[in-house]
Protein backbone atom coordinates (compact mmCIF):
# COMPACT_ATOMS: atom_id res chain seq x y z
CA UNK A 1 0.00 0.00 0.00
CA UNK A 2 1.03 2.93 -0.72
CA UNK A 3 -0.17 6.73 -0.09
CA UNK A 4 -1.36 8.30 3.41
CA UNK A 5 -3.08 6.69 6.08
CA UNK A 6 -6.94 6.19 6.11
CA UNK A 7 -8.74 5.56 9.46
CA UNK A 8 -11.63 5.24 8.65
CA UNK A 9 -14.35 3.95 5.83
CA UNK A 10 -16.11 7.76 6.04
CA UNK A 11 -12.82 8.93 5.18
CA UNK A 12 -11.67 6.35 2.14
CA UNK A 13 -14.86 7.14 0.62
CA UNK A 14 -14.09 11.01 0.82
CA UNK A 15 -10.67 10.46 -1.00
CA UNK A 16 -11.97 8.05 -3.33
CA UNK A 17 -14.96 9.34 -4.51
CA UNK A 18 -16.77 6.11 -4.10
CA UNK A 19 -20.04 6.02 -1.41
CA UNK A 20 -19.46 4.66 2.01
CA UNK A 21 -22.53 2.22 1.54
CA UNK A 22 -20.55 0.66 -1.65
CA UNK A 23 -17.65 0.47 0.18
CA UNK A 24 -19.58 -1.40 3.19
CA UNK A 25 -21.09 -3.49 0.50
CA UNK A 26 -17.84 -4.17 -1.04
CA UNK A 27 -15.89 -5.49 2.29
CA UNK A 28 -18.79 -7.70 3.19
CA UNK A 29 -19.06 -9.51 0.02
CA UNK A 30 -16.89 -8.24 -2.85
CA UNK A 31 -18.73 -9.95 -5.70
CA UNK A 32 -21.73 -8.10 -4.68
CA UNK A 33 -20.50 -4.67 -6.61
CA UNK A 34 -19.96 -4.52 -9.98
CA UNK A 35 -16.69 -5.25 -11.70
CA UNK A 36 -16.02 -1.46 -12.25
CA UNK A 37 -16.60 -0.25 -8.71
CA UNK A 38 -14.76 -3.02 -7.50
CA UNK A 39 -11.95 -2.32 -9.43
CA UNK A 40 -12.20 1.42 -8.45
CA UNK A 41 -12.04 0.38 -4.95
CA UNK A 42 -9.45 -1.83 -5.27
CA UNK A 43 -7.46 1.25 -7.52
CA UNK A 44 -8.06 2.74 -3.73
CA UNK A 45 -6.32 0.46 -1.54
CA UNK A 46 -3.67 0.60 -3.92
CA UNK A 47 -3.32 4.55 -3.39
CA UNK A 48 -4.39 4.66 0.32
CA UNK A 49 -3.16 3.03 3.54
CA UNK A 50 -6.80 1.56 4.72
CA UNK A 51 -7.42 -1.70 6.38
CA UNK A 52 -10.99 -2.46 7.31
CA UNK A 53 -12.33 -3.49 10.98
CA UNK A 54 -13.04 -6.92 10.63
CA UNK A 55 -15.30 -6.83 13.94
CA UNK A 56 -16.83 -4.02 13.44
CA UNK A 57 -18.00 -5.45 9.94
CA UNK A 58 -18.83 -8.27 11.69
CA UNK A 59 -21.12 -7.08 13.91
CA UNK A 60 -23.49 -5.32 11.16
CA UNK A 61 -23.19 -8.44 9.27
CA UNK A 62 -26.58 -10.59 9.98
CA UNK A 63 -24.30 -13.50 10.03
CA UNK A 64 -20.64 -13.12 10.66
CA UNK A 65 -17.82 -15.37 9.36
CA UNK A 66 -16.05 -15.87 12.91
CA UNK A 67 -15.93 -18.84 14.70
CA UNK A 68 -14.85 -19.31 17.96
CA UNK A 69 -12.85 -21.72 19.13
CA UNK A 70 -12.32 -22.61 23.06
CA UNK A 71 -10.05 -25.15 24.56
CA UNK A 72 -9.68 -25.99 28.87
CA UNK A 73 -6.01 -25.19 28.13
CA UNK A 74 -3.76 -24.16 25.14
CA UNK A 75 -0.58 -24.42 26.30
CA UNK A 76 -1.18 -28.39 26.16
CA UNK A 77 0.45 -30.32 23.30
CA UNK A 78 -2.73 -32.00 22.14
CA UNK A 79 -4.95 -28.83 22.33
CA UNK A 80 -2.44 -26.72 20.70
CA UNK A 81 -1.82 -29.25 17.54
CA UNK A 82 -5.97 -30.01 17.19
CA UNK A 83 -6.48 -26.47 17.15
CA UNK A 84 -4.26 -25.45 14.38
CA UNK A 85 -5.49 -28.20 12.02
CA UNK A 86 -8.83 -26.71 13.30
CA UNK A 87 -7.62 -22.91 12.38
CA UNK A 88 -6.47 -24.39 9.05
CA UNK A 89 -10.17 -25.85 8.08
CA UNK A 90 -11.92 -22.92 9.11
CA UNK A 91 -9.62 -20.53 7.18
CA UNK A 92 -9.92 -22.22 4.40
CA UNK A 93 -13.70 -22.94 4.54
CA UNK A 94 -13.66 -18.59 4.72
CA UNK A 95 -14.26 -18.32 8.27
CA UNK A 96 -12.01 -16.10 10.67
CA UNK A 97 -10.83 -18.52 13.70
CA UNK A 98 -10.70 -16.79 16.87
CA UNK A 99 -9.19 -19.22 19.67
CA UNK A 100 -9.53 -18.82 23.48
CA UNK A 101 -8.40 -20.43 26.36
CA UNK A 102 -9.68 -21.61 29.44
CA UNK A 103 -6.35 -22.18 31.26
CA UNK A 104 -8.11 -24.51 33.20
CA UNK A 105 -10.32 -22.65 35.03
CA UNK A 106 -14.08 -22.39 35.01
CA UNK A 107 -14.39 -18.28 35.62
CA UNK A 108 -11.87 -17.77 32.31
CA UNK A 109 -14.21 -20.30 30.77
CA UNK A 110 -17.24 -18.22 31.54
CA UNK A 111 -14.90 -15.14 30.84
CA UNK A 112 -14.47 -16.51 27.40
CA UNK A 113 -17.76 -17.77 26.00
CA UNK A 114 -19.21 -14.17 27.35
CA UNK A 115 -16.55 -12.34 25.42
CA UNK A 116 -17.11 -14.79 22.38
CA UNK A 117 -20.69 -14.53 22.29
CA UNK A 118 -20.84 -10.41 22.35
CA UNK A 119 -18.85 -10.76 19.07
CA UNK A 120 -21.71 -12.53 17.69
CA UNK A 121 -19.86 -15.11 16.03
CA UNK A 122 -21.60 -17.68 13.18
CA UNK A 123 -20.65 -20.81 15.21
CA UNK A 124 -18.20 -21.99 18.10
CA UNK A 125 -16.03 -25.21 18.26
CA UNK A 126 -15.85 -26.12 22.05
CA UNK A 127 -13.91 -28.37 24.13
CA UNK A 128 -14.92 -27.46 27.74
CA UNK A 129 -12.83 -28.18 30.50
CA UNK A 130 -15.37 -31.08 32.02
CA UNK A 131 -15.95 -31.63 35.39
CA UNK A 132 -14.83 -28.20 36.50
CA UNK A 133 -17.05 -26.59 33.79
CA UNK A 134 -20.11 -24.28 34.86
CA UNK A 135 -22.90 -26.57 33.10
CA UNK A 136 -25.13 -23.96 33.33
CA UNK A 137 -23.12 -21.06 31.12
CA UNK A 138 -22.01 -23.78 28.51
CA UNK A 139 -25.52 -25.10 28.05
CA UNK A 140 -26.95 -21.18 27.72
CA UNK A 141 -23.85 -20.53 25.58
CA UNK A 142 -24.36 -23.50 23.17
CA UNK A 143 -28.54 -22.31 22.57
CA UNK A 144 -27.50 -19.33 21.69
CA UNK A 145 -24.69 -19.71 19.19
CA UNK A 146 -24.75 -23.23 17.06
CA UNK A 147 -21.58 -25.23 19.00
CA UNK A 148 -19.83 -28.64 18.38
CA UNK A 149 -18.75 -29.91 21.59
CA UNK A 150 -15.23 -31.81 20.47
CA UNK A 151 -12.70 -33.80 23.17
CA UNK A 152 -14.58 -33.70 26.19
CA UNK A 153 -18.21 -34.74 25.73
CA UNK A 154 -20.28 -32.73 28.14
CA UNK A 155 -23.95 -32.88 27.26
CA UNK A 156 -24.52 -29.77 25.42
CA UNK A 157 -24.60 -28.19 22.12
CA UNK A 158 -25.78 -29.84 18.71
CA UNK A 159 -23.37 -32.43 17.96
CA UNK A 160 -19.76 -34.03 19.80
CA UNK A 161 -17.35 -34.86 17.90
CA UNK A 162 -14.00 -37.37 20.00
CA UNK A 163 -12.36 -40.06 20.71
CA UNK A 164 -13.24 -43.63 21.17
CA UNK A 165 -10.94 -44.39 24.50
CA UNK A 166 -13.07 -47.66 25.23
CA UNK A 167 -11.59 -48.59 21.36
CA UNK A 168 -7.93 -47.16 21.94
CA UNK A 169 -7.90 -48.39 25.53
CA UNK A 170 -8.29 -51.87 24.79
CA UNK A 171 -6.69 -51.91 22.00
CA UNK A 172 -3.19 -50.93 24.46
CA UNK A 173 -4.25 -53.29 26.99
CA UNK A 174 -4.43 -56.47 24.93
CA UNK A 175 -1.05 -55.42 23.71
CA UNK A 176 0.55 -55.07 26.69
CA UNK A 177 -0.60 -58.43 27.85
CA UNK A 178 -0.09 -60.31 24.62
CA UNK A 179 3.70 -58.85 24.47
CA UNK A 180 4.58 -59.16 28.83
CA UNK A 181 3.50 -58.36 31.99
CA UNK A 182 -0.26 -57.13 32.47
CA UNK A 183 -0.44 -53.57 32.60
CA UNK A 184 -1.52 -51.57 35.96
CA UNK A 185 -3.10 -48.09 34.88
CA UNK A 186 -1.66 -44.49 36.45
CA UNK A 187 -4.07 -42.09 36.89
CA UNK A 188 -4.50 -38.75 38.36
CA UNK A 189 -7.78 -36.83 39.73
CA UNK A 190 -9.86 -36.92 36.31
CA UNK A 191 -9.86 -33.92 34.81
CA UNK A 192 -12.38 -34.64 31.72
CA UNK A 193 -14.95 -37.50 31.26
CA UNK A 194 -12.07 -39.12 28.78
CA UNK A 195 -9.89 -39.75 31.88
CA UNK A 196 -13.20 -41.51 33.95
CA UNK A 197 -13.44 -43.52 30.36
CA UNK A 198 -9.99 -44.53 30.04
CA UNK A 199 -10.14 -46.13 33.58
CA UNK A 200 -13.39 -47.79 32.73
CA UNK A 201 -12.05 -48.81 29.61
CA UNK A 202 -8.90 -50.79 30.97
CA UNK A 203 -10.96 -52.00 34.14
CA UNK A 204 -13.34 -53.76 31.36
CA UNK A 205 -10.69 -55.09 28.96
CA UNK A 206 -8.63 -56.80 31.81
CA UNK A 207 -11.99 -58.59 33.24
CA UNK A 208 -12.20 -59.62 29.73
CA UNK A 209 -9.18 -61.06 29.89
CA UNK A 210 -10.01 -62.63 33.24
CA UNK A 211 -7.44 -60.47 34.75
CA UNK A 212 -7.69 -58.28 37.94
CA UNK A 213 -7.62 -54.66 37.10
CA UNK A 214 -4.55 -53.08 39.21
CA UNK A 215 -5.56 -49.04 38.97
CA UNK A 216 -3.50 -46.46 41.01
CA UNK A 217 -4.74 -43.15 41.28
CA UNK A 218 -3.08 -40.12 43.17
CA UNK A 219 -4.79 -37.75 44.79
CA UNK A 220 -3.07 -35.02 42.54
CA UNK A 221 -5.35 -32.21 40.09
CA UNK A 222 -4.61 -29.86 37.79
CA UNK A 223 -2.72 -29.38 34.25
CA UNK A 224 1.00 -29.97 35.38
CA UNK A 225 0.79 -33.39 34.37
CA UNK A 226 4.12 -34.19 33.08
CA UNK A 227 5.36 -32.77 37.08
CA UNK A 228 2.73 -34.93 38.44
CA UNK A 229 4.20 -38.38 36.44
CA UNK A 230 7.54 -37.65 37.52
CA UNK A 231 6.77 -37.31 41.28
CA UNK A 232 4.09 -39.81 41.99
CA UNK A 233 6.30 -42.22 39.76
CA UNK A 234 9.21 -41.49 41.63
CA UNK A 235 7.19 -41.93 45.23
CA UNK A 236 5.64 -45.17 43.68
CA UNK A 237 8.94 -47.10 42.90
CA UNK A 238 10.71 -45.67 46.16
CA UNK A 239 8.04 -47.37 47.98
CA UNK A 240 7.90 -50.44 45.98
CA UNK A 241 4.33 -49.76 45.23
CA UNK A 242 3.96 -50.57 41.74
CA UNK A 243 2.20 -53.74 41.50
CA UNK A 244 3.34 -54.53 38.05
CA UNK A 245 6.53 -53.23 36.36
CA UNK A 246 4.13 -52.59 33.06
CA UNK A 247 2.35 -49.03 33.46
CA UNK A 248 -0.28 -47.52 31.46
CA UNK A 249 -0.27 -44.01 31.82
CA UNK A 250 -3.72 -42.36 30.92
CA UNK A 251 -2.34 -39.56 28.81
CA UNK A 252 1.13 -39.41 27.36
CA UNK A 253 1.79 -36.04 29.55
CA UNK A 254 2.17 -38.48 32.56
CA UNK A 255 3.72 -40.99 30.63
CA UNK A 256 6.95 -38.41 29.87
CA UNK A 257 6.69 -38.00 33.36
CA UNK A 258 6.61 -41.35 34.58
CA UNK A 259 9.64 -41.94 32.47
CA UNK A 260 11.79 -39.16 33.56
CA UNK A 261 10.80 -40.99 37.14
CA UNK A 262 12.08 -44.18 35.91
CA UNK A 263 15.25 -42.83 34.73
CA UNK A 264 15.93 -40.93 37.50
CA UNK A 265 15.19 -43.98 39.46
CA UNK A 266 17.94 -45.73 37.94
CA UNK A 267 15.61 -48.24 36.09
CA UNK A 268 15.75 -48.81 32.14
CA UNK A 269 12.33 -48.53 30.34
CA UNK A 270 12.01 -50.44 27.20
CA UNK A 271 11.07 -53.66 25.80
CA UNK A 272 14.23 -55.72 26.24
CA UNK A 273 15.79 -57.92 28.28
CA UNK A 274 18.03 -55.90 30.05
CA UNK A 275 15.32 -53.23 30.75
CA UNK A 276 13.21 -53.73 33.80
CA UNK A 277 9.77 -51.63 33.09
CA UNK A 278 7.39 -50.69 30.13
CA UNK A 279 5.64 -47.04 30.20
CA UNK A 280 2.83 -46.99 27.34
CA UNK A 281 0.46 -43.67 27.28
CA UNK A 282 -2.26 -42.36 24.93
CA UNK A 283 -2.73 -39.53 22.27
CA UNK A 284 0.48 -39.45 20.34
CA UNK A 285 1.07 -36.40 21.61
CA UNK A 286 3.51 -34.39 19.48
CA UNK A 287 6.30 -35.05 21.99
CA UNK A 288 6.19 -39.00 22.52
CA UNK A 289 8.64 -39.72 19.71
CA UNK A 290 11.79 -37.48 21.15
CA UNK A 291 10.95 -39.03 24.85
CA UNK A 292 13.90 -41.91 25.85
CA UNK A 293 13.04 -44.49 25.24
CA UNK A 294 10.47 -42.90 22.46
CA UNK A 295 6.62 -43.42 24.14
CA UNK A 296 4.37 -46.10 23.06
CA UNK A 297 0.89 -45.20 23.02
CA UNK A 298 -2.28 -44.92 20.98
CA UNK A 299 -2.77 -42.79 18.89
CA UNK A 300 -5.78 -40.14 18.58
CA UNK A 301 -6.74 -38.94 15.11
CA UNK A 302 -5.97 -35.23 15.20
CA UNK A 303 -6.97 -34.32 12.00
CA UNK A 304 -10.20 -36.12 11.47
CA UNK A 305 -11.58 -34.80 14.90
CA UNK A 306 -10.52 -31.52 13.86
CA UNK A 307 -11.83 -31.75 10.01
CA UNK A 308 -15.75 -33.51 11.55
CA UNK A 309 -15.80 -31.06 13.69
CA UNK A 310 -15.43 -27.79 11.30
CA UNK A 311 -17.31 -29.54 8.44
CA UNK A 312 -20.32 -30.46 11.25
CA UNK A 313 -20.45 -26.42 12.55
CA UNK A 314 -20.37 -25.14 9.02
CA UNK A 315 -23.23 -27.44 7.77
CA UNK A 316 -24.91 -25.90 11.19
CA UNK A 317 -24.30 -22.43 10.38
CA UNK A 318 -25.50 -23.15 6.28
CA UNK A 319 -28.65 -23.94 8.43
CA UNK A 320 -28.46 -28.03 7.88
CA UNK A 321 -30.49 -30.01 10.44
CA UNK A 322 -28.57 -33.16 11.84
CA UNK A 323 -30.36 -36.56 10.82
CA UNK A 324 -30.76 -37.17 14.28
CA UNK A 325 -30.56 -35.15 18.13
CA UNK A 326 -27.02 -34.72 19.18
CA UNK A 327 -25.34 -36.98 16.78
CA UNK A 328 -21.91 -38.16 18.27
CA UNK A 329 -18.74 -39.04 16.40
CA UNK A 330 -16.40 -41.23 17.84
CA UNK A 331 -12.84 -41.74 16.48
CA UNK A 332 -10.72 -45.01 16.62
CA UNK A 333 -7.42 -44.99 17.63
CA UNK A 334 -4.02 -46.81 16.21
CA UNK A 335 -1.43 -48.52 18.60
CA UNK A 336 1.87 -46.82 17.43
CA UNK A 337 4.47 -49.25 19.06
CA UNK A 338 7.85 -47.28 20.19
CA UNK A 339 10.69 -48.49 22.26
CA UNK A 340 9.17 -47.53 25.63
CA UNK A 341 6.61 -50.32 25.51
Amino acid sequence: MGGRRVNTMEELAAVSGISRPTLSKFFNDPESVRVTTRGKIQRALERYDYRPNIFAINQNRKLTKTIGIVVPYSADPFFAEIVRMIERRCIGAGFWPLVFSAHGERDLENNALATLQSLRPAGALLAPLGRSSDFESVESFSNEVPTIIFDSNLNVGQAFVGHDNFQSIGLMVNYLCRTGEPPCFFEMEPVNPNANKRRDAYVKTMQELDLEPMVISVDRSGWDFEMIGLEEGTRLIAENALPSQTVLCSNDRLAVGFIAAAYQSGLRVGYGDDCTMRIAGHDDHPQAQFTCPPLTNVSQDYRSIAEHSVDMLIDLINGATPDKDRPEVLNGGKLVMRKSA
